[in-house]
């Protein structure tokens, strides 16, 4: 069964949750998973350049889903793609995805301003039986 993790940052800006995505995205892709970044396409290349540089002192490859069959240990897909990898799912889009199963981790970051939305997503996840893991984050950088 798919698990499901959300992590509360106390930033309220949408930025630090990017920045927070691309950490969690490294963390996942040094351990050996395969990352599928689920974002607004308003945002597809923003986060793309940021995986490039942050954290700085890292490097994080990764391809567009629309890129094809390029080996990447991140696919950065919108909203609407369906995904290819079925490991972790890091959920930056502006619902729950219908495919949400398919992956054996589900990442969901909140910030102090999206709490409400948060805690819609996380009744959802319960209400279904999902193992819910939650995750307080004072001080992630």
């Amino acid at each position: 069964m798919t698990r499901v993790d959300f992590y509360l940052l106390p930033d309220v800006h949408a930025d630090a949750k990017e920045r927070f995505t691309c950490r969690l995205a490294y963390r996942a892709a040094s351990a050996g998973q395969l990352v599928h970044l689920r974002c607004e396409e308003s945002r597809v290349d923003a986060l793309g350049e940021l995986l490039w540089a942050y954290p700085p002192e890292q490097f994080l490859p990764h391809r567009r889903l629309s890129d094809g069959d390029t080996k990447a240990p991140v696919v950065l897909a919108n909203a609407a793609d369906e995904p290819t990898v079925t490991e972790v799912l890091i959920n930056l889009g502006g619902d729950v995805p219908i495919f949400f199963p398919r992956f054996d981790r589900v990442s969901e970051i909140v910030l102090s301003s999206e709490r409400d939305t948060g805690r819609e997503r996380y009744r959802f996840y319960r209400d279904r039986g999902y193992p819910l893991f939650h995750h307080d984050l004072d001080e992630w950088e």
